[in-house]
C-alpha cells in the first residue's frame, strides 16, 4: 500500500503571523526603554516641599558663612546690615539663613538670636573677640526653662540694661559673655560669633555654649 506524502504549505495568514509579531514585541521595547529613560531622568529632579512642610536645611544649627535676617517685625526676612542696629539696644531677634540656597532655620526655635550692638569698650576680653564692631549674637533661649529672652530691662542688681527672661526673671548681661546676673538660669546663654560679609552680619562660627532650657517649663 503506498503512502501519500504531505507536504504543508503555510496559508498567507501564517505567513504574516511572524512579521506582525516582531513589530508588536519591537514597540512593547520601545516602549520600555523610554519609560525606563523617563524614570532615570525624573531621579535627578529635585521633588518640590509640599505645603506645609519645612525645607531641607531649615532646622539645621546656624552654620559658618550664614546670613542673619530678621525673625519678626516689619523687616521679618530681611537681611540684618550693621546700620539697622541701635547703640546700646534694644536687641533685635533674628534667624540665621543659609546664603546659596536663602532656606532660613527657622525650622527649630532653638535657632532664633538675640543681636545686639554695644559699645565695645564695655565688653570684656572674650565678648570682645566675638563680636563685630560691638556687634554680639546671643542665643534668645533662656538656659533655665527654655523660654524664650525677650526682654531688655535694667538689672535687678544693677544699673545696666540687661536681657531678661519674663518667665522666671532670668537676667543675662551680654557685655559680659551673657553670664547670669539674677534668676534662677544655672549657666549663660549660647554665643554666636559674628563676622560682616558687605555689609551684612553673618555667622564666623558655630554656637559656643549649650543652647536651650536645663528643665521643661
Amino acid at each position: 500500500m503506498a503512502h501519500a506524502s504531505f507536504s504543508i504549505t503555510p496559508s498567507s495568514s501564517d505567513s504574516t503571523a511572524e512579521p506582525e509579531a516582531d513589530v508588536s514585541t519591537e514597540q512593547t521595547r520601545r516602549t520600555l526603554v523610554l519609560g525606563a529613560l523617563a524614570t532615570t531622568a525624573c531621579l535627578g529632579c529635585s521633588a518640590p516641599v509640599r505645603a506645609g512642610e519645612d525645607p531641607p536645611g531649615s532646622d539645621e544649627r546656624p552654620q559658618k558663612g550664614d546670613l542673619l535676617v530678621f525673625s519678626e517685625g516689619d523687616g521679618e526676612g530681611k537681611l540684618i546690615k550693621a546700620a539697622d542696629l541701635t547703640l546700646g539696644g534694644p536687641p533685635v531677634h533674628a534667624w540665621p539663613q543659609d546664603p546659596r540656597t536663602s532656606v532660613v532655620r527657622s525650622a527649630s526655635r532653638l535657632n532664633e538670636l538675640l543681636i545686639i550692638r554695644l559699645d565695645p569698650a564695655e565688653l570684656d576680653e572674650q565678648t570682645k573677640a566675638r563680636a563685630v564692631d560691638g556687634i554680639l549674637a546671643y542665643s534668645a533661649i533662656c538656659a533655665h526653662a527654655g523660654c524664650p529672652v525677650t526682654a531688655w530691662v535694667k538689672s535687678d542688681v544693677g544699673d545696666a540694661e540687661v536681657f531678661k527672661c519674663v518667665c522666671h526673671n532670668s537676667e543675662y548681661d551680654p557685655r559680659a559673655g551673657a553670664q547670669v546676673v539674677f534668676g534662677p538660669a544655672p549657666r549663660r546663654l549660647a554665643a554666636l560669633p559674628l563676622a560682616l560679609a558687605d555689609g551684612s552680619l553673618s555667622v564666623a562660627g558655630g554656637f559656643i555654649g549649650k543652647v536651650g532650657g536645663a528643665q521643661p517649663g
